[in-house]
């Protein structure tokens, strides 16, 4: 029995509608798939630059704890060439009164590292010279506070001052150098009359 133009068109439907509900079942289930690959390679991506990122902030703490303890040791450094400074600044003025009684000044702030130097210094003196001496650091008169620092170092009467800071070696050192440099600026004849 044939069908009839109507029953044909029905069926052609019914497939037609058959077909498109799968396309729609595979489209689904493609994007679906690919929703799940995408978020798996989204969570790799993301767990591999997470892995990156924190190797860089671990490499980073690494370089500054590095570089504190570089700073630290540098600092420390610094510390230990001061009271050596401190220390024979103090000895050379020592030497140079060659008194068994002085007094020293320094800056207020430096007061502490003073007289810890001036206790380290005391024997080595008494052993180089063989006698004693007594040391007292000025509490009421200090250096000014902006200077590099050092001391002055004064005998028992406070006539006789040897001054160790860094400010009066460098007075000392161009008085020294005047000559080359009078030299360097005029020539060889400073009494060279210029002329016109």
């Amino acid at each position: 029995m044939a069908l009839s133009d109507a029953d044909v068109q029905k069926q052609i439907k019914h497939m037609m509608a058959f077909i498109e509900q799968e396309a729609s079942e595979k489209a689904e289930e493609i994007d679906a798939k690919a929703e799940e690959e995408f978020n798996i390679e989204k969570g790799r991506l993301v767990q591999t630059q997470r892995v990156k990122i924190m190797e860089y902030f671990e490499k980073k703490d690494k370089q500054i704890e590095q570089h504190k303890k570089i700073q630290m040791s540098n600092l420390m450094n610094q510390a230990r060439l001061k009271v050596l400074k401190a220390r024979d600044d103090m000895i050379t003025g020592f030497y140079q009164l060659l008194e068994p009684k002085v007094t020293i000044r320094c800056r207020q702030q430096d007061v502490e590292m003073v007289q810890a130097a001036v206790n380290k210094n005391i024997p080595i003196y008494k052993d180089a010279v063989k006698s004693n001496i007594v040391v007292k650091i000025d509490q009421e008169r200090f250096l000014p506070s902006d200077i590099c620092g050092g001391v002055e170092v004064y005998n028992d009467n406070g006539k006789i001052k040897v001054s160790n800071t860094l400010e009066s070696r460098l007075e000392l050192m161009a008085q020294q150098m005047m000559p080359e440099i009078r030299v360097a600026l005029f020539g060889a004849n400073p009494n060279r009359k210029f002329t016109d």
